[in-house]
């Protein structure tokens, strides 16, 4: 995430503000402004902070979801799931149980660790030792189903989980998406890094410059 957006999700403005654009602004305004420039900056913060947090609150899951959301049963084979991860060009997703209850999610990361090296970072670190190495490093895992690697329990959130509170789960829990659930715990939508940002950029035109 970029520098900018992280300051739109904290509720600080992403524009450095100089006095002359302040006194500039004043000019414009019809009759006497009884304000110091510097008041104006202070008040104007403030505002932005609050518009902003109002507006992040304001926003829910329901909002800017994926519904319905990609998932997988707990028993598909995991050359399914990666199969179905490729060809939807999506780097995890939801696992499920016959009445869609979410039990976990799967992810490149659960695939990698489970390759047999969990201190690999990325894809092409197992590609590489792939191919300096006696074999694949999948084989060991080829048999193995989706409830095998899956990363549970699952964090969730509702539909009605305000912006500012997916955005702070996705920080703290170092994750790149939530399912979201209904009061049954069935799964009705889906939420990336990547919605969070898109709805950022809706609420702060700034954020995706």
């Amino acid at each position: 995430m970029k520098p900018q957006q992280t300051d739109l999700l904290n509720g600080t403005c992403p524009i450095e503000i100089a006095e002359k654009d302040i006194f500039e602004a004043m000019k414009t305004v019809d009759g006497y402004l009884d304000i110091t420039p510097a008041d104006f900056k202070t008040v104007y913060g403030v505002a932005y902070r609050q518009a902003f947090n109002r507006l992040l609150n304001k926003t829910t899951g329901r909002d800017i979801m994926t519904s319905p959301a990609i998932a997988v049963p707990a028993d598909m084979a995991l050359l399914q799931v990666a199969k179905k991860m490729a060809k939807h060009g999506i780097s995890g997703m939801p696992v499920i149980d016959y009445q869609r209850h979410v039990t976990g999610v799967v992810s490149e990361k659960d695939f990698l660790y489970h390759m047999g090296d969990p201190g690999a970072k990325s894809f092409m670190q197992i590609v590489s030792k792939c191919l300096t190495g006696d074999g694949c490093m999948a084989v060991p895992i080829r048999r193995r189903k989706a409830a095998d690697i899956m990363s549970s329990p699952a964090i969730t959130i509702t539909a009605k989980t305000p912006l500012a509170k997916i955005a702070g789960l996705l920080t703290a829990q170092k994750i790149n998406r939530l399912p979201v659930v209904d009061q049954a715990g069935k799964l009705t939508g889906i939420i990336t890094r990547s919605d969070i940002v898109a709805a950022s950029g809706a609420i702060d035109p700034s954020a995706q410059k």
